[in-house]
């Protein structure tokens, strides 16, 4: 009985909230239109060139057929970490999910990789974030030394105080994936998805973050680019760090404030890691605590080294 009620209670929360966003859209047409819009943009000129090439190329690898039938453990992580967090958000999650689906990894290793293998794109951070928002190359390289020494800490540490070295040790008994087709083929058309749920999520989240931050703005005192920052940066990442450019470019702070940013992610890139995870199980629990970590470490390392 107690599980009906919240399980009521849950669905009459949902509905409210998927109501009151359906008429603040209503109310604030031009916002939404704005935002998405930005969105949109941002997905095509900041997004799409950066992130599409690599995909296909990861898909593309992942999918040409396994002929070594047992590869140390060490070599299957090493592959993980470099095809996922070099790749972009959320290309991590695509090899991961991948890699359990031929085999090689097992549910316990990729719960641990989904966490690690989490990084925005060498592309993005030094050519987009380093040199048109910081203005200096060098920053770029020195923020995508954080993020990865981040995530390679949470990995060993996590590795660190499992309490069975068996969860770790053995890849799930799965038959290997038999490449069906030419993988260069499959790969366009797995990388195509891909990018529509990119895609829909950013131009989605950017257009709700700027109609709330405008609805807050007009409900309280606040200063628009505070809240609209704010506000974006919860939902999407790369529009709240347009935002933060826009308002506080030239800061002493901007640049750990953009580190910040893309350590909390967003909405945006969460969903986009849980609807890829979902398809295998993986749990997300460590995923979860590997972005509480980054969050507080990433700014903290960026700082001691910029």
């Amino acid at each position: 009985m107690v599980n009906g009620i919240h399980a009521r209670l849950y669905h009459m929360i949902n509905l409210s909230v998927v109501w009151g966003l359906i008429i603040l859209f209503i109310l604030q047409p031009s916002v939404a239109h704005a935002g998405a819009e930005a969105g949109a943009q941002l997905f095509i000129h900041a997004l799409l060139p950066y992130l599409l090439p690599y995909i296909i190329l990861t898909q593309w690898l992942l999918k040409m057929p396994n002929r070594t039938q047992k590869v140390p453990k060490w070599r299957r992580f090493l592959k993980a970490y470099v095809l996922g967090s070099f790749g972009g958000f959320p290309v991590g999650a695509v090899t991961v999910t991948e890699m359990m689906i031929n085999g090689e990894l097992s549910q316990k290793q990729s719960g641990l990789l989904l966490a690690a293998c989490h990084a925005p794109g060498p592309m993005f951070i030094i050519g987009f974030v380093g040199t048109e928002l910081f203005g200096n190359v060098s920053s770029g390289w020195k923020l995508l030394a954080a993020i990865h020494i981040a995530n390679i800490l949470f990995f060993l540490l996590a590795v660190a105080f499992l309490h069975r070295e068996s969860e770790i040790e053995t890849p799930l008994s799965q038959p290997q994936k038999k490449v069906k087709g030419v993988p260069l083929l499959d790969a366009i058309k797995e990388s195509s998805t891909i990018i529509i749920l990119v895609a829909t999520t950013v131009i989605f989240f950017s257009s709700l973050g700027t109609v709330l931050s405008t609805v807050f703005t007009s409900a309280f005192t606040v200063e628009m680019g505070i809240s609209k920052t704010i506000a974006l940066a919860i939902f999407e990442m790369t529009s709240g760090v347009q935002s933060a450019t826009d308002h506080f470019y030239g800061l002493p702070f901007f640049p750990f404030l953009i580190a910040a940013i893309i350590s909390m992610n967003g909405l945006s890139i969460h969903m986009q890691v849980f609807v890829i995870a979902k398809t295998c199980k993986i749990s997300m629990t460590p995923y979860v605590i590997g972005r509480i970590w980054s969050i507080i470490v990433v700014p903290v390392i960026f700082y001691l080294i910029y």
